[in-house]
């Protein structure tokens, strides 16, 4: 059964303890919980948690204009889930198995961005010209274009203004940097930790700055800050559709966890 709720600290008192069983599969979950407690703008946010016997062991939402966002739960959860949300799923993002099932419901097909989610091994530090830092107030102007540069390249919608998005995120130290000779050339980002895993993402290298291992170096430098200082693992999301940046992350240290998709339902 589906319990559906606008209520964030219900939603977070009965799912948190189960997302929290898997934190690196329910990540995406867990960070958006996080920044949803830290202030983040949700308005006609609806929150879901599936019951069975007695347990919960699925939960979902949707924050709009984002897509709905799958936890992991048995695929037996997803048709009650479409039929609770009235069938009011114009995206959906969540694990393969999932979104297909998701889709089989609707009885709809859709464009679908193929990712694959990555958890951090051994870190390997490439040997790569210049140094990482923290982002600080005077890099805001770069850190606003490149984050808008990132979201218009990539087709996704963040959510918020954009310029709201990145002054939020620069003051809760999650922007990183990777400076060559005096410049900044490279952005990472790296969500709070969140059941001991903190995620990377966006990265963001300018296309005159591309080829020279900036995004390795400027991704490893945020792994390692975020393993000396916040959290027990790091993961990230990869477009499956771009071999490069897969090939880059397994590079460094990262390995494939499992497949996920985002799926935009045509009308």
């Amino acid at each position: 059964m589906w319990t559906i709720t606008t209520d964030v600290e219900a939603y977070a008192r009965e799912a948190e303890p189960f997302l929290l069983t898997d934190p690196v599969g329910n990540t995406v979950l867990l960070t958006v919980l996080a920044d949803l407690r830290q202030g983040m703008p949700a308005d006609g946010a609806r929150f879901g948690w599936w019951t069975d016997g007695g347990q919960v062991r699925g939960a979902a939402f949707r924050t709009p204009p984002r897509p709905v966002c799958l936890g992991l739960m048995p695929a037996e959860a997803v048709p009650p889930l479409v039929e609770a949300l009235g069938g009011d799923i114009p995206e959906v993002v969540g694990p393969l198995e999932l979104t297909r099932a998701v889709a089989r419901a609707l009885g709809r097909t859709g464009d679908v961005l193929a990712e694959r989610l990555y958890r951090l091994g051994a870190l390997t530090t490439p040997d790569v010209p210049g140094a990482g830092r923290l982002a600080t107030g005077a890099d805001l102007p770069v850190l606003i274009a490149w984050t808008q540069a990132f979201f218009a390249e990539v087709r996704l919608n963040a959510g918020e203004d954009l310029v709201t998005h990145t002054a939020r995120r620069l003051a809760a130290r999650e922007l990183f940097l990777w400076e060559d000779d005096g410049a900044p050339v490279s952005l990472a980002a790296l969500s709070p930790a969140a059941g001991g895993v903190c995620r990377i993402g966006p990265v963001y290298t300018p296309p005159s700055r591309r080829r020279r291992g900036y995004g390795a170096a400027v991704t490893a430098f945020a792994s390692r800050t975020g393993l000396a200082e916040r959290c027990d693992q790091v993961v990230l999301f990869t477009d499956l559709a771009n071999p490069t940046s897969n090939a880059i992350y397994r590079s460094i240290g990262f390995q494939p966890v499992s497949d996920y998709a985002q799926v935009t339902f045509q009308a």
